[in-house]
Parts: C-alpha cells; structure tokens; sequence
C-alpha cells in the first residue's frame, strides 16, 4: 500500500488505521521475505552437499581398482628396498664363505631318482702321484620334470683326499645349472 504523504487526512483516527496497515502489510511481507530467504538457504545447502557432500565422493569400481594398484605399488617398493638392505646388511657381516645361506628344504622322498655320479678322470695325486682315497662327496638334489612324470635327479660328486700329501682333495666340476643356486633341472 501506497501513501501519499501530500494528501494524509487530518483525522487521527485515520492516520492510525493507515499506521496500521502498513504496518501489518510490512509485517506479511518481512515474513515472506524471510521465508523465501529460508527455501533459498536451503536450496543451497542441497546443492552443496551434492556437490561436495559424501554422495559425491563414493569411489567406483575402477577409482577402487586404482587405489589399490597404487598400494600394491609402494608394498613392493618397500618390500625391494627391505631385501635391498638385507642384502647390504648381509655383505657387510661377512661371514667368510661366499655361499649365500639358503634352504631349499628336502625334496619329497617319494619321487623316483636318478642318480648320476659325475667322477674324476685321473684317480692319482697331482703332486706326488700317489693313489688318492674317497672321504665323502659333494650331492645335490634338483627337481626334474619330464613329460607327465616328476623325478629328482641326484648328482654325486665325490671327493678324493691323498693320504700321502695329506692336503690335495680332488672334485670333478659338477655342470652348469640353468639357474643358479636352482632346484629345477
């Protein structure tokens, strides 16, 4: 409602009903304003929490699959950098012999085996010619695959000691393994 402020009548009465209509249409419209101004609050707040609430940060499937490729990642990362500094710590204590310290542990018994005995060609002493004498023998254990069949394939190396010299030990040389320090044939 509007009010012309040249034309107010002079009677009070009727300045004060004018007052009050005014005043009460203010009053209609400061609450409507208010709650207009309260639906857009809230409209905001919605479109805000689907914006960047938790609805919006659900992992897929392949974000998952990402994440986890990414853990996979640093594991073996450490996991190298831990061997590698087992392998330096190793190095550095030096235990005298070059032979790493492995364990294989025992091939079944129950495979079949095929033992093959690799011996030296010449059975005398190479410094005085005496007759050299077994004291033991090298043995390894390799696991064999043949064609639908599993087998361990033992090789002998024995050792000669001479009695005489008291000091030459004689090995043939066994052969190469197609990997080193392997199990497999």
């Amino acid at each position: 409602m509007q009010i012309d402020l040249n034309r107010l009548p002079d009677d009070p009465t009727l300045l004060q009903q004018m007052l009050r209509d005014v005043v009460t249409t203010a009053a209609h419209q400061h609450g409507e304003l208010h709650a207009e101004n309260d639906k857009l609050r809230m409209l905001i707040q919605r479109l805000l929490r689907h914006r960047f609430g938790r609805r919006s940060e659900q992992l897929g499937a392949d974000q998952l699959q990402f994440g986890l490729e990414d853990l996979e990642q640093t594991v073996a990362e450490n996991q190298a950098c831990q061997d590698a500094a087992d392998d330096a710590a190793g190095r550095r204590r030096g235990r005298g012999d070059a032979r790493p310290n492995r364990n294989h542990g025992a091939l079944p018994t129950h495979l079949p085996r095929d033992e093959v005995v690799i011996d030296i060609e010449d059975r005398d002493c190479p410094c005085c010619g005496g007759s050299l004498q077994a004291i033991g023998e090298l043995r390894t254990e390799q696991l064999d695959i043949a064609p639908a069949q599993l087998r361990v394939r033992v090789t002998r190396c024995p050792r000669y000691v001479c009695r005489s010299c008291d000091g030459v030990i004689a090995v043939a040389l066994a052969p190469e393994r197609p990997v080193d320090a392997g199990m497999a044939t």
